[in-house]
Formats: structure tokens, sequence, C-alpha cells
């Protein structure tokens, strides 16, 4: 289990989390500066503590989401994001 977000994973979000990969072809929907397109990791739109709902969840490469942190508390306007076609 990750420690990542301190009660740690669960399977329906590991379930959710590869779901959105597959929908975003693993191609990082955040496209910040120093991307690098793979994306490995699930980045909450609306921030953790908003749920797991795939439609506010984005794949994204590990540099986009650490350096976007929690959109809840600052980021990319989720608006704003730059998806690729589904």
């Amino acid at each position: 289990m990750s420690g990542a977000w301190g009660k740690g994973s669960t399977r329906a979000w590991r379930r959710i989390r590869q779901a959105v990969l597959d929908r975003d072809g693993h191609r990082c929907q955040l496209m910040l500066d120093g991307c690098t397109t793979i994306a490995t990791h699930a980045h909450h739109l609306d921030g953790k503590a908003a749920g797991d709902n795939p439609d506010r969840v984005v794949a994204a490469c590990e540099h986009c989401n650490l350096v976007t942190g929690d959109p809840a508390a600052a980021g990319p306007d989720p608006e704003h994001v730059q998806r690729t076609a589904w």
C-alpha cells in the first residue's frame, strides 16, 4: 500500500487510477514546463479531498503531478487543462 496519502491506497483507487491512465492513453494531460509526457500518476483536478470521481482525475507524468501538488491549495486552473482525445 502507498503511504503517499496518509491512509494509503485502496483497491477502488487503484482501479480508478488504472482506468484514468488507460482512458488518457498514458499521456500527461497537464503538460507543464518540464513535462515528460509519459503518465504514471493520476492527478485529482479538484484536490484529493474532493474525492476520486474519474471525471475529475487525469493522467499526469510524475513531474507535472509533483509540481502541481494539491490543486485545492494552488496550481493550474482545472478548467483549462488540455486533454488529448479519449
